[in-house]
């Protein structure tokens, strides 16, 4: 019995509620998502569990829209991969701005900026909080690909094979997108944050 024919099986006892074959679900694929999530965690043991149990869980109340088309992990990835951005979109929340790696140097000065000690003066504050809104101000004004695409790489840590496959391109099609993006984004925040390093300046 090969790969699809062992899921099928599988799905089928499920969606027949037998209790042995949920043990098999659960035995099977959580050490397998764990190692998928655990790899884009930084291995964050705690968030690693959380996030498999909850892609298991949400596995078995979609699983009557598996057809089949993907091999059964595949299909638990996609759902697990739509846990990760969530957490990820949840992190950047709570840290009020974005967190951009060393290939981006001159972004990160700005976003370093950012977490420097308000040293007691509210208009500190201010600017600090006004460079994050310029930040996702930006983002926003950006045509779609290329905000979504930042977003993946910067915030959420998609490798460039992963953003390619969200946007449905070559992977070197996707570095020569990102290479825009990032020209459009500099171009963008530069004209919007002047007036607050201007005011830095002072």
């Amino acid at each position: 019995m090969n790969e699809q024919d062992q899921d099928q099986r599988l799905v089928k006892r499920l969606l027949a509620h037998e209790q042995e074959a949920f043990h098999d679900f659960f035995n099977g694929y959580f050490p397998r998502l764990h190692r998928f999530a655990r790899a884009r965690l930084n291995d964050d043991l705690d968030a690693t569990k959380e996030i498999v149990h909850v892609t298991l869980s949400k596995a078995i109340q979609k699983l009557h829209t598996y057809r089949g088309e993907a091999a059964l992990f595949t299909w638990l990835c996609t759902i697990c991969r739509r846990e990760l951005h969530d957490h990820f979109k949840r992190l950047a929340k709570e840290r009020q701005y974005i967190v951009f790696t060393e290939d981006w140097p001159d972004l990160q000065a700005a976003v370093d900026s950012l977490e420097a000690p308000a040293a007691g003066q509210p208009e500190d504050s201010y600017r600090r909080l006004e460079m994050s809104r310029l930040i996702q101000v930006a983002l926003d004004r950006l045509p779609t690909n290329y905000g979504n695409a930042l977003e993946w790489k910067y915030v959420y840590g998609y490798s460039m094979q992963e953003i390619a496959g969200e946007l449905g391109i070559g992977t070197q099609a996707a570095h020569s997108l990102m290479a825009r993006a990032r020209r459009a984004f500099r171009d963008v925040y530069g004209s919007l944050s002047e007036p607050v390093l201007k005011g830095t300046a002072r």
